[in-house]
């Protein structure tokens, strides 16, 4: 399977664009230095890209994440699942994926509890960050609908709200209702 343009789009949108390179601002080191849409392999202080080098990075480095979902996932999987994936393997890498209590569950089929797991990996370094959260919860909007969730635009003024602070709408609130 291949990433379709809006998981592309919804790597994008979290990973952002840089020319210069960058030290990683949620880890306690720093490291590693990133540049582009989320490209680390062989970057050093002081690396300037190009957009098209950095999406030629991109293709580079989503190829290799979907090579890795293709060959670990066992069980059928649609578009929005696909790109979900591997927008989690080009964050989080291919080792913790492998090693991971997602993965287990979605090879046993049970795609409800690996949509759940999304949400654990919100940390960097052992601190929460703000923007994982909203990268799972895209990732796993994606994931369970089949789709990716929006445009890459519509994504990037999403990712600019507040986490946690909508209010429930009259279904959520009928349904907590309703559930006692």
């Amino acid at each position: 399977m291949r990433t379709s343009q809006r998981g592309i789009d919804l790597i994008k949108a979290h990973e952002g664009f840089r020319t210069k390179a960058y030290l990683d601002p949620g880890s306690q080191d720093g490291k590693p230095w990133t540049i582009g849409y989320g490209h680390t392999k062989g970057v050093k202080e002081g690396d300037i890209i190009t957009k098209a080098q950095a999406t030629e990075f991109l293709r580079q480095d989503v190829k290799e994440a979907e090579s890795h979902v293709n060959k670990k996932v066992t069980v059928p999987l649609n578009q929005g699942q696909f790109n979900a994936l591997v927008s989690f393997v080009f964050n989080v890498g291919r080792g913790a994926f492998s090693r991971s209590t997602m993965l287990r569950k979605l090879n046993a089929s049970d795609y409800a509890g690996a949509a759940n797991e999304f949400k654990r990996w919100n940390k960097n370094d052992g601190r929460i960050m703000e923007g994982l959260i909203k990268r799972r919860a895209d990732e796993r909007a994606c994931f369970e609908s089949g789709q990716a969730p929006k445009s890459a635009a519509e994504m990037v003024k999403q990712l600019k709200r507040p986490v946690n602070k909508k209010k429930p709408t009259g279904w959520q609130k009928f349904w907590k209702w309703l559930k006692g």
